[in-house]
């Protein structure tokens, strides 16, 4: 997680310029960025006035989003200088050092949300880390990530040979050794825990998958 930490340290003053812009190697990758963001509120839009629960805030794109839509937020984010930089656009809204594996409150909250972020966790981490967010979760609450996944082994090879044709070799980097998950395996860790599920495909990499707990 240090590792982490001082990567996004160095992103952190770029990090708004690189999801916003489209002159870089990770433009796919943060196609229709707000409409992806929207679409988290989208799927929370019934919780109105419920407490949110922020993993990964990053420079607090989505934290803004769900504060501006009148929700309780609390984020969490590993990184200083994303939380400072988040602090800055949002300094009513609690931004809290913390992780996945690691959330320095003890209330329930309603809705758990990440996007961007899930992926650097190991499919062992991930797991833990759902039973461990299941714990902060009131019964019919949600969890949501959006991230970069995979639907098919097929798909998956196809990918990077795409990726690998556009010259983006960073991004390629990316793909090929963080942690990003077949849809399925994902899905399969919230049925363990009796989740309902939603799936989105929200661009070529990136899906939503939200599951509400205690739904069988």
């Amino acid at each position: 997680m240090l590792e982490f930490n001082k990567l996004f340290d160095k992103w952190a003053p770029n990090y708004d310029s690189t999801v916003y812009g489209s002159d870089n190697e990770y433009n796919e990758v943060f196609e229709n960025y707000n409409g992806i963001l929207e679409a988290i509120i989208s799927k929370i839009e019934d919780k109105k006035n419920a407490t949110v629960l922020e993993i990964g805030t990053g420079t607090g794109n989505l934290t803004k989003l769900l504060y501006e839509n009148k929700f309780q937020v609390v984020g969490i984010e590993p990184s200083y200088e994303m939380r400072k930089i988040a602090k800055l656009k949002l300094p009513n809204v609690e931004i809290l050092d913390g992780h996945f594996l690691s959330i320095p409150i003890r209330k329930k909250v309603d809705v758990i949300v990440t996007s961007y972020a899930f992926h650097h966790l190991t499919i062992k981490e991930k797991k833990k880390a759902l039973v461990y967010l299941d714990s902060f979760l009131e019964e019919g609450g949600k969890i949501i990530i959006a991230d970069t996944m995979f639907e098919s082994e097929e798909y998956k090879t196809r990918l990077l040979e795409y990726v690998e044709s556009t010259g983006a070799f960073n991004l390629l980097h990316d793909l090929n050794t963080e942690y990003y998950e077949y849809i399925d395996d994902i899905s399969e860790l919230f049925k363990e825990l009796d989740y309902t599920l939603e799936i989105n495909k929200m661009n070529k990499y990136v899906w939503i998958v939200s599951g509400t707990k205690g739904g069988f």
